[in-house]
């Protein structure tokens, strides 16, 4: 027990972090109602960005800036392809992530690159969970991240220009015919989940101290796993839109909270990816069992 009590705080500080991404991943999936794949592909080159920028000489900052960028550039060559190419959303997404995965290699020189935190100075790390000053705290640097960019989302979505990606997700014929580019909000939407998802990765790297040409295999499940347990769970409290993407970090630190738990309780780590998926499917079922079962048993009790 007291293994796991000690456990907690670093799933916590992952779970903010993957918190960012799970974000990026409700404005595609929830927002623009698109299952954007870009992202097992666009959280490594946020850290590859990262890591060798900051490799090279450049702060922090910089190199975080950087690899918002490489993210919002991943989104808009599945955008392009979406859009001007005709190809699905999520044939272009594999098309895109399939393509970064060599961008990845390059961009690193090899599978792996490692920081050290002693030599670097790192924005988060696993090292400044317990015994580092207040300001220098993983978790509250995150959770301030999260605030800062929830806010920033709150705004964004109440102009006319995030209203128009909020219409064009809701009904495209129906935002066309009100005169938006749906072709450009599509694409806007991407570059900017990506953006957060390739943000998501900086810090991740940041924080575990390596990039690895394999990180981001499987962050779309981890994504949706974080916003349908955020829904799940915040649903019927959070209504306001600023509150879901709360919610949907929440989401994320209870994924990985239960994974922690799952792992403390000496369950085969192979199967981790197995549970995540089942998890994923399950909530993803619970509101067609909802409306197909239950409310027929509701009928027939009447």
């Amino acid at each position: 027990m007291i293994s796991l009590i000690n456990a907690l705080p670093g799933a916590v500080a992952q779970g903010l972090i993957w918190g960012i991404m799970a974000i990026g991943v409700y404005l595609t999936f929830r927002i623009l109602d698109i299952a954007d794949l870009t992202v097992d592909g666009s959280l490594g080159t946020g850290g590859a960005v990262c890591i060798m920028m900051m490799l090279t000489g450049h702060n922090v900052w910089v190199s975080m800036a950087c690899a918002f960028l490489a993210g919002m550039v991943a989104g808009f060559v599945t955008g392009i392809f979406n859009t001007f190419m005709g190809i699905p959303a999520i044939l272009a997404g594999i098309l895109t992530q399939l393509g970064l995965y060599s961008v990845n290699l390059k961009v690193m020189g090899k599978a792996n690159q490692a920081i050290n935190v002693d030599k670097y100075q790192l924005l988060v790390s696993l090292r400044f969970i317990r015994g580092v000053a207040l300001y220098r705290n993983t978790i509250l640097i995150v959770a301030v991240a999260i605030l800062i960019l929830v806010l920033l989302l709150y705004w964004f979505f109440g102009t006319e220009l995030g209203c128009s990606l909020r219409a064009t997700g809701c009904n495209e014929k129906m935002a066309r015919a009100q005169g938006i580019n749906t072709d450009f909000a599509r694409v806007l939407g991407l570059m900017l989940s990506n953006g957060l998802v390739a943000l998501a990765g900086a810090l991740l790297c940041q924080y575990q101290g390596f990039a690895d040409i394999n990180m981001g295999r499987g962050a779309i499940v981890i994504g949706l796993a974080a916003v349908i347990i955020g829904e799940a769970v915040f649903g019927r409290v959070f209504h306001n839109f600023g509150f879901r993407l709360v919610g949907v970090a929440l989401g994320s630190i209870i994924y990985y909270l239960v994974l922690q738990l799952v792992i403390w309780m000496g369950i085969d780590t192979d199967l981790l990816k197995l549970l995540s998926a089942a998890v994923v499917a399950v909530f993803l079922a619970i509101p067609t069992w909802k409306s197909r079962y239950f409310s027929n048993f509701s009928k027939g009790g009447r």
